[in-house]
């Protein structure tokens, strides 16, 4: 059956049963979410691939110490924080018959392959460094480091700006990013389990293999399959996704004064702020735990064969907290889950943290299925809010400005992570962490330091995420009315409120009525 049959008829189809389970309502075309989501592949499966086994690679595969690696991901910070805010203002003022954003999906796929290629294999240089100085080893992967951020910013910012103009509704977009979370999970287990099985085989799957210098033709084949696993997915979503030409669009001329003050109008808006403060929190505590697990089963719990066993498990966990996330969310507010799945999460850290000496083989499941469930709440607000920031900035500004937006959506997810492992290698290399020591020869303080890195950390992290949302104030009625009234003023040259109304936008906004482009004085005609 269609997808143009009647909703009712719908319901009753494979399709339709499909559609209810993720979320999305009858009636609602599905395509269009997968192939907006299919570019997930490459901003989620290869970075979750790479937060999985990039520091054991690099630290025991390619000699690095964990202080050499957190310099490597410092300068992939550096470098999101040039490239994310100059990719924000190219596509707000890109001309082009496919659109502002969608042409960078066909143009990122080759150099996407390439730079993800790098990431895995330094030519040989490693092995003339082997049992000496590894510092051109450091020194390529720095190099190949900022090439891949740069890459997955031309290809995640405008990706992430296409969104709102593609689901203008409530609901709509909570639809699209409730697909989104899914194949979000799809791409970034189907990766991990892709690279699990050529590093390791069948069993690589369920037991991890020991990582080593005699393991890097693995890792070579590795980088080759998933450099297309996570790449090519991408000319699917520019075939099947549409956007309004911008070919005749008038730029006005750029300067720096303009440029500057781009990013200081978005930092006007209060619910940008809360949206930003959040995800930054609430990822670095996500990171600290996902690139140290691998190190708290080997060195803590002794139990690292089973890495790839408790990945599937934690995937599990958040397939599962999907859905009463979704469901909080399109029928209460984008807040709920947060609220309610961050107190999962840090009472399975607390639990790791209580019973690391204990001994029992199951608790690390347990641990491992709370955290997942209590993430999935977490990561759905994050995605569900960030097309509802660029609609309170066009209320503000008069203007639709996702790109620029969307920087800060990448910035954070890519800058935290690479934050995350700079402060990782550095702490554990401060608590004594050798890479060269087997984990029954670390010593009591390097224990430790993998420790609260897994656990404590990441709990603090959360806490504070949890604090940051408590004052988010925007609903679906609130976001319908600012929608209303920005097309109102469009249409009319001006909108009508009551005082009421003026000051609940200016509690949402954080901005004074009279400054906000749709309260000017000369254009707007008030009423008591």
């Amino acid at each position: 059956m269609s997808e143009n049959q009647s909703p009712l008829l719908q319901q009753n189809t494979f399709l339709g049963k499909v559609k209810k389970l993720i979320g999305v309502e009858p009636g609602t075309k599905l395509k269009p979410m997968i192939a907006y989501n299919s570019a997930i592949f490459f901003s989620g499966g290869g970075p979750y691939v790479m937060g999985c086994y990039l520091l054991p690679f690099l630290t025991k595969v390619e000699g690095l110490t964990t202080a050499q690696y957190g310099t490597v991901a410092l300068f992939s910070c550096v470098c999101d924080a040039i490239t994310d805010p100059l990719m924000g203002i190219i596509t707000d003022r890109t001309r082009h018959k496919d659109g502002r954003h969608r042409p960078y999906l066909k143009w990122g796929v080759l150099p996407a392959m390439i730079a993800f290629f790098l990431m895995w294999y330094s030519f040989g240089i490693s092995d003339r460094c082997q049992g000496g100085d590894t510092t051109p080893v450091m020194i390529y992967y720095i190099i190949a480091y900022m090439l891949y951020k740069t890459v997955s910013t031309m290809i995640m910012v405008p990706h992430t700006a296409m969104l709102p103009g593609i689901a203008p509704g409530y609901n709509l977009r909570t639809q699209f990013n409730a697909v989104r979370t899914v194949m979000d999970a799809v791409s970034s287990y189907s990766s991990f389990f892709v690279a699990s099985f050529v590093l390791g085989g069948i069993n690589g799957i369920f037991v991890t293999p020991s990582f080593g210098p005699q393991h890097r033709g693995k890792f070579l084949l590795m980088a080759c399959i998933l450099c297309l696993w996570t790449s090519l997915p991408l000319i699917f979503t520019y075939k099947c996704t549409s956007e309004e030409s911008s070919a005749d669009q008038v730029n006005e001329p750029l300067d720096i004064r303009a440029f500057l003050n781009q990013y200081k109008m978005v930092i006007r808006n209060r619910v940008f702020r809360q949206y930003f403060l959040f995800g930054f929190i609430m990822l670095f505590g996500s990171s600290f735990a996902a690139q140290t697990f691998y190190y708290f089963l080997e060195t803590v719990l002794r139990q690292e064969n089973n890495y790839s066993m408790l990945t599937m498990v934690q995937a599990v966990g958040e397939v599962l907290g999907f859905f009463p996330a979704y469901f909080l969310s399109i029928k209460k507010n984008k807040q709920l889950p947060a609220k309610v799945f961050m107190p999962v999460a840090v009472s399975g850290l607390a639990l790791a943290w209580i019973f690391r000496n204990s001994g029992s083989p199951i608790l690390i499941f347990v641990v491992e299925f709370m955290y997942g469930l209590g993430l999935a709440g977490m990561a759905s607000v994050q995605n569900n809010i960030f097309p509802d920031v660029t609609d309170v900035d066009e209320m503000i500004t008069g203007e639709r400005r996702e790109g620029v937006i969307a920087t800060f959506s990448t910035f954070v997810k890519k800058f935290v992570s690479g934050f995350a492992a700079f402060g990782i290698g550095k702490l554990l290399a401060a608590f004594g962490y050798d890479t060269q020591l087997a984990a029954a020869e670390q010593t009591e303080t390097a224990v430790f330091g993998v420790t609260i890195s897994f656990t404590l950390i990441p709990m603090v992290f959360f806490f504070l995420s949890f604090l940051s949302i408590m004052g988010y104030k925007l609903t679906r009625d609130k976001l319908d009315f600012i929608r209303s009234k920005v097309k109102e003023k469009k249409e009319n040259g001006f909108a009508v409120f009551t005082v009421e109304e003026k000051k609940d936008l200016e509690k949402i906004s954080g901005v004074k009525f009279e400054e906000m482009w749709i309260g000017q004085r000369e254009t707007v005609k008030e009423t008591e």
